[in-house]
């Protein structure tokens, strides 16, 4: 291939690329610049830029969501589901691969195509049993159940990271005289750092944003969290778009943050998995 043909490649891969991140950034972008323009703005024209950038809608939006409480309520729920999920599941999968039976492989196999079970299909009577175990507008309630949707998935990738951790290692460290559970927090663990943060990651994405399961579990307004509160901007006949967008604004800017600065342990934890 001549140099001219390669510069046009890479020029027309520029254009593709540049294309496909302006109908990526594009819904957030019209969600930002909508939130500073008033209602009648709105519907008339979205696509429109605002005349300046005030406010109200942002303060509207903190006082009516009670943004520190539903702030604090995704941060609890998500912060403490996190931790178990990989906590339980490195365990799980530890167990499973240093213990080859029958009866776990079994058990592996059954987490593995519980997967693929969609929630809408059980979520009415997960609802139903729970609410009759009186478990229903209890955050911890909503804990327990993401651990047991969330485990599946990451027993499954912490399984195929174990069997590259050496067998000696662990051996080792227990002819030092370590427990196993002390194995397995000095040794195990640490080396599953890169798996852990690209599961937590993704985990965090996941909670934080999710808005079917805590509506169906938690009912009081001083439990609702972030993506739940964002629904008192709907009346019964109109909604508030200014201060509505000003909120979604505000529910999705820590995850951003987060995701920004934590994206390259993804990465990393993606091409440690292609490797292994």
């Amino acid at each position: 291939m001549m140099a001219g043909d390669r510069a046009s490649l890479s020029w027309l891969k520029t254009i593709v690329l540049t294309l496909f991140l302006v109908l990526f950034v594009f819904p957030f972008i019209l969600l930002l610049i909508n939130s500073f323009k008033k209602n009648t703005a709105i519907t008339s024209n979205p696509l429109v830029l605002p005349d300046g950038f005030d406010l109200t809608n942002y303060s509207k939006a903190f006082e009516k969501m009670n943004y520190i409480a539903s702030f604090t309520n995704s941060l609890v729920i998500t912060v403490a589901a996190v931790l178990l999920i990989s906590l339980c599941a490195a365990m799980t999968a530890h167990y499973f691969v240093r213990n080859p039976t029958k009866g776990n492989q079994y058990t592996f196999l059954l987490m593995v195509a519980s997967m693929i079970i969609p929630f809408q299909a059980i979520m009415i009577p997960l609802v139903k049993i729970y609410g009759s175990l009186s478990m229903l507008d209890n955050k911890w309630s909503l804990i327990y159940m993401y651990i047991g949707f969330g485990c599946s998935l990451a027993v499954f990738i912490y399984h195929g990271f174990v069997k590259g951790v050496p067998a000696e290692l662990e051996e080792a460290a227990m002819i030092d005289g370590c427990s196993r559970i002390q194995t397995f927090f000095r040794i195990v663990f640490p080396v599953l750092t890169p798996t852990t943060a690209t599961i937590s990651i993704l985990n965090v994405l996941w909670i934080w944003n999710d808005y079917l399961l805590p509506s169906l579990i938690l009912t009081s307004p001083e439990n609702k969290t972030l993506p739940l509160s964002t629904y008192s901007f709907y009346g019964t006949y109109s909604v508030d778009y200014g201060p509505l967008m000003a909120g979604l604004v505000l529910t999705i800017l820590p995850i951003m943050i987060v995701y920004l600065f934590a994206q390259k342990y993804i990465i990393q934890g993606v091409m440690q998995g292609s490797i292994k």
